[in-house]
């Protein structure tokens, strides 16, 4: 039996789940999010818990199990808590703004980065003096944030000798020491 899958998930206040032809929608005060399921899975939803099984013990019903059960967990904490992600423009003459859902970034290059996020995930800029401009990303849908974060990190990735770049809050990266260091 998988680990992730055979866990129950507790259905909190104010989310209602409901599954029908392979959709499984999920409402809640931070938004709705759907993902569609191999048909194959059983779902049972009582009494406030949601319990994911599998059909048989075939490998593709194994992996399918952990998955879907990871799935509609992020599903269940996004409508009800929210998901967010915050980043750091790291170098000198970084920076970012917004205005509504479009933003900005200037990075160094000959030209500022325009990027319209979906209008699903709520932005917001700041900064501060003394400290790295950030953005700030919150969502009901853990997989467009993750997807919108990483699209953002790629058009500056931190560099392993200065650390310059755009990095998530928190990120710990591996320096290297340079030409000077090996030099004796």
């Amino acid at each position: 039996m998988s680990r992730v899958g055979k866990l129950p998930i507790t259905i909190p206040a104010g989310v209602t789940v409901t599954v029908s032809n392979g959709l499984v929608v999920a409402k809640g005060p931070k938004g709705e999010v759907s993902q569609e399921i191999n048909p194959d899975m059983i779902i049972d939803i009582a009494e406030g818990v949601l319990t994911v099984n599998r059909p048989s013990d075939s490998k593709m019903h194994r992996a399918l199990h952990g998955l879907y059960r990871a799935l509609i967990n992020n599903m269940v904490v996004g409508v009800s808590q929210g998901h967010s992600v915050r980043q750091e423009l790291v170098g000198v003459g970084y920076k970012v703004s917004n205005e509504g859902n479009l933003v900005e970034f200037v990075l160094g290059y000959s030209h500022k980065i325009m990027l319209e996020v979906p209008k699903e995930i709520k932005v917001t800029t700041e900064t501060l003096k003394g400290q790295a401009p950030a953005i700030m990303m919150e969502c009901a849908d853990k997989q467009l944030l993750g997807q919108v974060a990483a699209k953002i990190r790629s058009f500056r990735k931190p560099e392993p000798y200065k650390g310059k770049g755009i990095r998530f809050a928190g990120e710990v990266l591996r320096r290297k020491a340079g030409k000077s260091a090996s030099k004796k």
